[in-house]
C-alpha cells in the first residue's frame, strides 16, 4: 500500500465529529458523495464545485446509510471539513470574509453565495481517480462510519433519483414545489430547488440537442462548462415551476435578450423582436436578424415550450 492511499485512510478514519448520537455522519457521507462522484466522472480534478448531482447524491446516501436522529444539512460538512488537512475552501471574490463565520455557513444559499469550489490534495483526486484506490477509501469510510448499514449502501443509483418530476403537468408542478416550501425547513427547501434547478438545466439542454433555439448555435461543451442557458419562460420566481415546458434553450446573449423584453416567441413559435432598442445594423451579431423565424422545437410535441408562458412573456413586455 502506497504512504500517500496510507495517508488518507487515516485522515479518513480519523475526521473531527460532534460525538453526540453516536457520532456526526454528516462529513463521512459527504466524502462518500464526493466518491461517487468521481466514479461517474463527474469530477476529475481536485476542485471540488458545489453542484446540484453532489447535493443530490448526498441526500441519497444519507438517506440509506444515517438512522441515527441527526439532521440532514449540506452546508455544514462542506464548511467544516476545513478541518481536515486535505481540504481548502476557495471563496468567491469579495466573501473572504464569510469563510470564517461559522454561522454564515450554516445557510445553504450562504454557501452558494461564498464558496467558488473547495481544493483537495492533488495526490488524493488521482487516488480518487483509479478504481482501486478509490474503492479502498470508500470501504474505510463505511467500515468506520456506518457499520451497522453499510450493507445496504448502494453507489449505482442514479444521480437524480426523481429526474422525472421536470416532465410532470407545470400545474402539478407548482403545487408540489409550493407544498414543499410548507412542510420543509428554509435550507431543505433551497437543497430541494438547488437539485430541481439542475435538472431543469440538465434536461432542457438534453432535449434541445445542446442548440439554441433562436441562434441554431450548437456547442457540445464539457461537463462542469455550460456553454447554452436553460431559460425559464416565466422566471421561477414567480411561477415556481422548473417543469420542462417552461423551459427553452437560449445562448446567453439571447437569453439576457429573454429576459429584458427584447425579444419574445409568438403562438406560432416565431421570434418577435422588440422595436424599443437600436443596434448596428452592419453587425452579423443582430438580435434583429432573427425576427419572424421560427424557432426550434423538441421532437417530442409533449416537451414544446408553454405557449401560455410565451403569452404571458408577451404580456409582462406590452408586446
Amino acid at each position: 500500500m502506497s504512504n500517500q492511499l496510507s495517508k488518507y485512510i487515516h485522515q479518513f478514519t480519523t475526521l473531527r465529529r460532534d460525538y453526540k448520537n453516536g457520532g456526526a455522519p454528516h462529513k463521512p457521507v459527504l466524502l462518500l458523495s464526493i466518491i461517487q462522484l468521481f466514479e461517474k466522472e463527474i469530477y476529475n480534478s481536485n476542485e471540488i464545485r458545489l453542484l446540484p448531482e453532489l447535493v443530490a447524491v448526498f441526500k441519497s446516501t444519507w438517506n440509506q446509510l444515517v438512522t441515527t436522529e441527526h439532521y440532514s444539512n449540506f452546508s455544514m460538512p462542506f464548511y467544516h471539513l476545513s478541518s481536515a488537512n486535505f481540504w481548502t475552501l476557495i471563496p468567491n471574490e469579495g466573501c473572504e470574509v464569510w469563510i470564517n463565520s461559522k454561522t454564515s455557513m450554516r445557510s445553504f444559499n450562504n454557501l452558494k453565495i461564498a464558496v467558488n469550489y473547495a481544493l483537495i490534495d492533488k495526490e488524493l483526486a488521482i487516488l480518487l481517480k483509479d478504481g482501486s484506490t478509490r474503492d479502498i477509501l470508500k470501504v474505510c469510510l463505511l467500515e468506520k462510519y456506518f457499520p451497522k448499514t453499510n450493507h445496504v449502501y448502494n453507489d449505482d443509483l442514479t444521480i437524480f433519483p426523481s429526474e422525472n418530476i421536470i416532465y410532470e403537468n407545470s400545474e402539478e408542478y407548482q403545487k408540489q414545489v409550493i407544498t414543499l416550501k410548507k412542510q420543509l425547513k428554509d435550507d431543505d427547501f433551497q437543497e430541494e430547488l438547488f437539485v430541481r434547478s439542475g435538472l431543469f438545466k440538465r434536461e432542457i439542454t438534453k432535449i434541445y440537442n445542446n442548440t439554441c433555439a433562436i441562434s441554431g448555435l450548437r456547442v457540445d461543451a464539457l461537463a462542469d462548462i455550460s456553454m447554452l442557458d436553460a431559460c425559464h419562460i416565466v422566471p421561477f420566481s414567480e411561477s415556481y415551476n422548473d417543469s420542462i415546458t417552461n423551459g427553452i434553450a437560449l445562448c446567453p446573449n439571447l437569453h439576457r435578450a429573454f429576459d429584458r423584453g427584447l425579444i419574445t416567441i409568438s403562438n406560432d413559435y416565431k421570434v418577435i423582436v422588440s422595436n424599443q432598442f437600436k443596434e448596428a445594423s452592419n453587425s452579423s451579431y443582430t438580435i434583429s436578424q432573427f425576427n419572424n423565424n421560427k424557432i426550434l422545437l423538441p421532437n417530442d410535441q409533449k416537451l414544446y415550450p408553454s405557449l401560455k408562458g410565451f403569452s404571458q412573456h408577451r404580456d409582462k413586455f406590452g408586446f
